[in-house]
């Protein structure tokens, strides 16, 4: 009986590979239309790949477009580091220019002061305190600064040396409001009319040109430089333009508003003119005259 079924099972496989191979051998030959197991077979499969490919690109669409992400994450995070570093070069160049234009004009300024001994320097300290009074520069004794000395821009007139150290200076701007700071200044047209600097307006930002007679003709425009009578100051530096003319408050004279050729609250470099000889005897008679 075992025996039996043991052939009747070898014979099975045998019928069964014979089939098979049959019908492999049937599906490899070309046919315009396929039997209906076969088309069965080709859909069933067809589905079943659709199923599983279709959740697989999504993955891998998934996958490739957060790297994607990532990639264009990282690209604008350099584009922005560039920019920056764009932006900053920008104002340095905007810095240099600027700084090169100033020290030209100031180059401009040494040569027409030929009669006198200009000494460049740096701004190197300034108290927000006293932002319109006082600054520092990078100059000293050693460098032949010494007190009362005048200091200028390459546009004006912008104050004196109050005090002078080693390798440092401090300058006195003509915006502070100290009693003591004059400067005898003249207005310059067809007729000259003397007067002096004394005190700032903070609220105009206009110097105050006072002791002007007062029957002075003066218009709005008009260049108020340097005396040289004051036996501090040189002639002819330019200290700004006259902008209004009002009387004083006794009706004696006339004061004047005088825009400042410099700007003092932007200075990063000056130049220190040493005044030339004067007599003493008239030295000293213009020190008493400013005294009284």
């Amino acid at each position: 009986m075992p025996q039996f079924f043991l052939n009747k099972r070898l014979i099975i496989l045998l019928v069964s590979i014979i089939i098979l191979v049959s019908l492999i051998g049937f599906s490899l030959k070309e046919r315009e239309e396929l039997t209906w197991p076969e088309q069965f077979i080709k859909d069933t499969t067809g589905w079943v790949q659709t199923l599983v490919s279709r959740p697989a690109h999504y993955f891998a669409g998934f996958f490739e477009n957060v790297k994607d992400l990532q990639n264009t994450y990282e690209e604008n995070k350099q584009l922005k580091s560039r920019l920056n570093e764009l932006a900053q070069l920008k104002a340095e160049v905007q810095s240099l220019t600027e700084e090169n234009e100033e020290l030209r004009d100031i180059l401009d300024k040494q040569e027409s002061l030929s009669d006198y001994e200009p000494i460049q320097a740096t701004v190197i300290g300034r108290n927000p305190d006293r932002w319109n009074e006082l600054l520092i520069i990078n100059k000293g004794s050693t460098d032949g600064i010494k007190k009362d000395m005048s200091v200028i821009t390459s546009t004006g007139l912008i104050g004196k040396v109050k005090n002078s150290r080693q390798f440092t200076a401090t300058v006195q701007l003509l915006s502070s409001n100290d009693a003591t700071n004059r400067v005898s200044a003249e207005i310059v047209g067809t007729e000259t009319y003397y007067g002096q600097i004394e005190g700032f307006d903070r609220e105009k930002e206009l110097l105050l040109l006072k002791r002007i007679p007062y029957e002075a003709k003066i218009k709005k425009g008009q260049i108020v430089q340097t005396s040289g009578m004051g036996g501090i100051f040189p002639s002819q530096l330019v200290i700004g333009t006259v902008e209004e003319v009002v009387p004083d408050e006794y009706g004696l004279t006339q004061m004047a508003y005088v825009k400042p050729g410099a700007n003092f609250y932007d200075i990063e470099h000056v130049m220190v003119v040493k005044r030339g000889m004067i007599q003493p005897e008239l030295s000293d008679m213009i020190g008493e005259e400013e005294e009284k």
